[in-house]
């Protein structure tokens, strides 16, 4: 790993301030005036007593079948919280709330690529979970078990992993884009009894086999004893008579109502994998007890849910925000979610903003790569639209451009809607780095400060706080609820790339800078650092500068070895919707990137190309960027959500 300071150049000084309206009708407001709290400032005080301020959030979220004897036992770098409590999250998620009057209130809004629409009530979803709960059972899945799910996004997804749950076997969800060797991977570390799954789905017009693809997986995944398949497009598929179920043929004459299973507050709910650029992938182990309080708390507060809101979470719940935000957090607090199955852009760019109008959207949390792609079309999609539902908005999966952040508010949230943007990873489970919705004044590209119960700092190589406008390794440094439970099988592998760099302090693998007022600014991934004659620049901050343009609506930067400098900056920039390239524009561009962070960050080439390589959560693979450029082979690049886009690295102009 190379050491040394990292440079922090982009400046951004506007601010925004949310109503007061809507900080005094927040709900983290509500629960600063009960326990007698004035400001921030004091609530960030109060919360450095960690065990008080989980165990005062936790009351009202969850129930427990049987209390905990101990808030937190931490022996560095494992936590263990709500020592010695019973509880199962799919109780908390669906089973209490059908006792009251949520009983026959919606959990999901559910919108079909073709436009077909599913609604469930809370009451429908338990049944359908209980029914292929039993289904399970009925096969041989019970406690313990590791269950494979690999569907898109249709209502059956989050059915089988609430039903997983409420067993007591534990899921682990494999992103309906990824390939049948990355399903075979995780299949096999995971030593999975079985693969839950569907013919088909639809994704811009066309159809995506998937029972296909786990056939060709599950050639070398000898534990692997059922399928279970969801019959979504009707479409023929292979059979094997010994392994093969259909889903509706499986809870055909199941009955209604299943036991859920009493489990301990540090069981294993799930293990989610991490995909790396290198390396096996890592299988991140989340709990039942303390992920669900932190899961449901982060959203409560950061997203201000309240009971009548419709939310809308604009991931996959193959990511940890699915996981997070569109099926465990939104039913524990018994909400409204809206889920869609296809691609947002289909069938024109107005998709996403017709679905806020037609069910009245209040809340609604996307990705930054969604945002810029939005950009290219100006602000002429959502003006056609009545977006006035919106009360708040939201950013997640990478650091958001200050432009793109501009863009956002102005053309989606009308500028009345506050942007929560929040950093968090699959390993912390939960939000750690976001406004509220009270007076944090916002900035344009900040994820502001630590929520209440987190502490993070910024350190250089040497393990020392770097000071105002210094960058270096985001680390955090005391244990939460939702934080992972280690990775599976490897405890080794756990404590050598999160525990090993500082003692007792998780590495996040970020790097970021703090300003003067405290405020957090994601500069990307430690491997993704530019190296210009011995300064370190954070590849997001020349993109930053490079969206700024009026004429780029995305850019991907990556350091090409250089003899004298170390590396020189190639950048990649999409321009928007009709705006001609030429030699003049790529002048223009080097120069206000000049101007904007200095020079020493001006590109020393700049090439136009139609989209640059995406995975499928939206994040930049520079990697593979970089191996085009330099002509190193890319490596596997069917998980990439646009693989065509390589190649238009090697044509750009």
């Amino acid at each position: 790993m190379t050491h040394g300071d990292i440079k922090a150049l982009l400046k951004e000084t506007r601010v925004f301030e949310p109503s007061a309206e809507l900080v005094e009708n927040s709900n983290v407001k509500k629960w600063m005036n009960k326990h007698g709290i004035k400001d921030y400032d004091e609530l960030l005080e109060r919360a450095k007593d960690i065990e008080w301020f989980w165990e005062e959030v936790s009351k009202g979220v969850i129930e427990w079948y049987t209390p905990y004897e101990k808030i937190l036992d931490w022996a560095p770098p494992y936590a263990k919280w709500f020592v010695g409590a019973k509880c199962n999250i799919a109780h908390n998620a669906l089973d209490r709330h059908v006792k009251t009057q949520r009983k026959n209130k919606v959990a999901y809004i559910w919108e079909g690529e073709p436009g077909e629409v599913r609604k469930l009530t809370y009451n429908d979803l338990y049944i359908e979970v209980n029914k292929f709960a039993n289904a399970l059972k009925s096969i041989g899945i019970g406690k313990g078990d590791r269950v494979m799910i690999y569907l898109p996004m249709v209502p059956e997804l989050p059915i089988a992993m609430l039903a997983c749950a409420k067993i007591g076997a534990i899921h682990s969800v494999v992103f309906s884009g990824f390939s049948a060797i990355a399903l075979r991977d995780r299949t096999n570390d995971a030593e999975a009894k079985a693969v839950i799954t569907c013919d088909s789905f639809y994704r811009r017009g066309k159809t995506i086999p998937l029972k296909k693809q786990v056939d060709e997986a599950l050639e070398g995944a000898p534990t692997v004893e059922a399928v279970i398949i969801f019959k979504r497009t009707g479409e023929d598929v292979p059979w094997n008579k010994k392994r093969d179920h259909w889903w509706h043929e499986l809870i055909e004459g199941q009955p209604s109502t299943c036991k859920t299973e009493v489990m301990d507050s540090e069981d294993l709910l799930y293990i989610l994998y991490t995909s790396g650029t290198t390396g096996k992938p890592k299988g991140i182990q989340h709990v039942h007890g303390g992920y669900a309080v932190g899961v449901a708390h982060t959203l409560r507060w950061v997203f201000d849910i309240k009971e009548e809101d419709v939310y809308w979470c604009a991931a996959d719940i193959g990511w940890v925000t699915g996981h997070s935000y569109i099926v465990y957090g939104p039913l524990i607090l018994g909400a409204t979610s809206v889920m869609y199955e296809g691609s947002p852009d289909y069938p024109d760019i107005g998709r996403l903003w017709s679905m806020v109008e037609r069910y009245g959207v209040n809340v609604f949390y996307t990705s930054p790569t969604a945002v810029r792609m939005f950009m290219r079309f100006s602000g002429e999609y959502p003006a056609k639209y009545d977006l006035s539902s919106l009360r708040l908005l939201g950013s997640v999966g990478e650091p958001i451009n200050p432009e793109a952040w501009i863009w956002y508010w102005k053309h989606i949230g009308r500028e009345h809607c506050p942007i929560m943007d929040t950093w968090w990873q699959t390993e912390t489970g939960a939000h750690v780095i976001s406004p509220l919705p009270i007076t944090t004044p916002l900035k344009p590209g900040s994820v502001t400060r630590p929520l209440p119960g987190q502490t993070a700092d910024i350190y250089d190589a040497d393990g020392k706080s770097v000071p105002a406008g210094a960058g270096g390794r985001l680390v955090l440094l005391s244990p939460y609820p939702s934080m992972m439970r280690g990775l599976y099988k490897n405890p080794e592998r756990y404590v050598e790339t999160y525990w090993s760099e500082y003692p007792d302090t998780y590495l996040a693998g970020d790097i970021a800078r703090k300003d003067e007022d405290g405020y957090f600014w994601i500069q990307g991934r430690f491997d993704d650092v530019l190296n210009v004659s011995g300064h370190r620049i954070g590849n997001s901050e020349v993109e930053s500068a490079l969206v700024s343009h009026p004429k780029v609506a995305e850019a991907a930067v990556i350091g090409k070895p250089h003899e004298i400098k170390g590396e020189s900056i190639t950048a990649f920039v999409v321009l928007n919707a009709g705006i001609e390239p030429d030699d003049e524009l790529r002048a223009e561009i080097r120069e206000h990137v000049s101007k904007e962070i200095g020079k020493i960050a001006r590109p020393s080439e700049v090439w136009f190309v139609a989209d640059v390589p995406k995975t499928r959560s939206g994040k930049i693979m520079r990697r593979v960027i970089k191996a085009k450029v330099i002509g190193e082979p890319v490596g596997d690049i069917s998980t990439l959500a646009n693989p065509e886009a390589v190649e238009e690295i090697g044509k750009a102009k």
